[in-house]
């Protein structure tokens, strides 16, 4: 008996036999069930950035009494000096953050991985405790530090309230750029600096022509996500700032008493734009580096 026509197209399609009938399995309710909860835990999360995004757009007085939709919050922007210098200060303690951040983080790093002993699984053990301490420990340990310093001892710099703010803020950040630089090298082979050796070459050489180039990309992702990090340090730059050095947490902070506008989203909105495109960068710079967080992971816990 011939097959028809139909027949015919499923068989090519492999639509008939044991591949239709492997097709036609159910996946188990409960994979189905954990992916609507996954889904529901996302949305969760990201639900209050989704509003916030949204409410940059309310053209009303205040940020939770909806108008209408309109960028007056972002012309807004330009016209009040106040949250430009609070963003101006922000920024640029982010920058100056990252610098120390990653000159002091990439140091370690390296120390760690090229001359590993039992002083690295202390020092990554101090890393660690800097890493879980809650931030208002490190707040209240900072202020009067940093007052010993500027007045006791007289070193005017540490007066300053940009320099505060940098300092204080990566503390943290130090502790991230080592991980991902000591992740990086580890599973880099040391043959070429070694071969620098046997050949003589000073170490400031072989550290800038081998090591530096090896490591650069954790370094430039470090710089990133030490930026990044410091954007959001609010509690230690609550009580390490000076006046005239208001960054922009502490001055969403204290709008909260005359009541939140539509301006503080809109600037929330850029600065999490700002940061998306750091954090995409930062995976770009890893994914051609070779490295992935599987290996920032393990660092992390001394592996």
């Amino acid at each position: 008996m011939s097959e028809t026509k139909t027949e015919t197209i499923l068989r090519r399609e492999g639509a008939t036999g044991p591949n239709r009938r492997s097709r036609l399995v159910r996946r188990p309710w409960t994979d189905v069930a954990l992916n609507v909860w996954g889904v529901l835990v996302m949305l969760f999360l990201f639900a209050p950035i989704i509003v916030i995004v949204i409410y940059s757009f309310n053209t009303g007085r205040l940020l939770v009494a909806w108008d209408g939709f309109g960028i007056d919050a972002f012309l807004t922007i330009l016209e009040k000096p106040a949250i430009q210098s609070a963003v101006r200060v922000s920024l640029i303690t982010a920058f100056i953050a990252a610098i120390i951040a990653t000159a002091l983080g990439t140091l370690a790093g390296i120390a760690m991985a090229r001359y590993p002993g039992k002083w690295t699984w202390w020092f990554l053990g101090l890393l660690l405790f800097v890493s879980v301490t809650p931030e208002i420990v490190d707040a209240v340990a900072l202020l009067p530090w940093m007052v010993f310093l500027g007045q006791d001892v007289g070193l005017s710099m540490f007066n300053d309230g940009i320099v505060r703010l940098s300092v204080g803020s990566s503390l943290f950040a130090t502790a991230v750029v080592s991980y991902i630089v000591r992740a990086r090298l580890v599973g880099q082979d040391a043959n070429l600096e070694e071969a620098s050796n046997d050949l003589y070459a000073p170490p400031l050489a072989t550290f800038r022509r081998i090591t530096l180039p090896l490591a650069m990309p954790a370094v430039l992702a470090g710089f990133l996500l030490a930026f990044t990090l410091s954007l959001d340090n609010t509690i230690i730059a609550a009580f390490v700032q000076v006046s005239g050095t208001t960054p922009w947490p502490v001055y969403v902070l204290s709008a909260l008493r005359s009541g939140l506008r539509p301006e503080i989203a809109a600037v929330s909105t850029i600065m999490l734009l700002l940061t998306l495109v750091a954090l995409a960068l930062v995976a770009l710079v890893l994914k051609r580096a070779g490295d992935n967080a599987t290996q920032i992971a393990r660092t992390m816990t001394g592996g």
